[in-house]
């Protein structure tokens, strides 16, 4: 599917998690989605912003608009190099915490997207994609 255009953050500490929020709300806008969609991935970036900075240690964003079509999209990549996630379907589970949250991080960012997928190796780190479209 073509992209339209791609940007990448650094996401290394607590300040770059609202960086993240205004530059997803951003491309949300631009591709028209309407305030509940763009509430939905913006939450979602949140989420697995906060991750990457909590439990991996910092890493990176993509943020990339997508044209399928007349369908149009935001897909979001963060990457970070830090432990990995262990036991990947019980991170998945709601309720499940290794920290001192909810447990509703993973799962609950997976709900609020059309796609979303995580590779994690243990000891080398995780990438986690998600998109919405419109």
């Amino acid at each position: 599917m073509p992209v339209e255009s791609s940007e990448t953050m650094p996401v290394a500490h607590s300040g770059d998690v609202v960086r993240v929020r205004q530059a997803v709300r951003t491309q949300a806008v631009a591709v028209g989605f309407s305030l509940v969609d763009q509430t939905k991935i913006i939450t979602a970036a949140s989420e697995i912003a906060r991750n990457t900075v909590d439990y991996g240690g910092g890493g990176t964003l993509q943020i990339e608009m997508l044209r399928e079509g007349t369908r149009r999209g935001v897909r979001l990549t963060f990457t970070d190099q830090g432990p990995g996630i262990e036991d990947l379907e019980r991170a998945m589970t709601d309720g499940y915490t290794t920290g001192h949250g909810l447990g509703l991080g993973m799962s609950g960012a997976k709900r609020l997207c059309n796609e979303f997928q995580v590779k994690s190796t243990p000891g080398q780190g995780t990438i986690v994609t998600l998109a919405r479209w419109r």
